[in-house]
């Protein structure tokens, strides 16, 4: 039988790491680049999968029961929140800093900042927020708690909590169903929380 658990950093490789916080029950594959892992701070029981890449520069806050899986890019140049029970699917794109591409200035990270223009700005995944397969979210952008965005999807404005949204870019397409909140307690309480 094969071990699925075969990569992931053991409790004593992740608690020699020096996050700004680590919680119990989590899982980091070893193939994830971390970069300014002073930087970032996990709640509990959060999982992230092979490949992802977390640059921590401005700050990475994720909390607890979160699962960010494989090949997902997180910039946090203008700091990144994933409130308890966010959820990324592979190849998310979180940018909390962007260059200019009007012209008006010279880009890329070989340019001195004093030559450029950067957007800096946190992004907010609230709670319950799930966020699929090749999504890009772009800087400043809070997502209302429950927020669901379907795959391939470009977020460049906020989300109203409890709405499903779709699309380039993404607008509201319905509501979705809070029933969730109800199996969030149910759960909570059986593993004594």
């Amino acid at each position: 039988m094969t071990n699925y658990n075969a990569d992931f950093l053991s409790e004593e490789e992740l608690r020699a790491l020096p996050f700004a916080r680590i919680g119990k029950c989590v899982l980091i594959d070893r193939s994830v680049s971390l970069v300014s892992i002073e930087n970032i701070s996990i709640g509990d029981n959060v999982r992230i999968d092979a490949h992802s890449m977390l640059i921590a520069s401005g700050g990475i806050s994720i909390g607890s029961h979160v699962h960010i899986s494989a090949f997902c890019y997180l910039a946090g140049g203008g700091f990144i929140v994933l409130e308890d029970f966010a959820g990324l699917s592979c190849h998310v794109k979180i940018h909390s800093i962007s260059d200019d591409y009007t012209g008006r200035t010279l880009t890329n990270a070989t340019i001195p900042e004093t030559y450029k223009e950067l957007t800096r700005g946190q992004v907010v995944l609230g709670r319950h927020t799930i966020i699929g397969s090749g999504t890009v979210i772009l800087p400043g952008i809070r997502l209302g708690e429950g927020t669901a965005v379907g795959a391939l999807s470009l977020i460049n404005r906020p989300t109203e909590d409890w709405g499903i949204y779709a699309g380039n870019p993404a607008r509201r397409i319905r509501e979705r169903s809070r029933e969730l909140l109800r199996i969030e307690t149910e759960y909570l309480q059986a593993i004594g929380n």
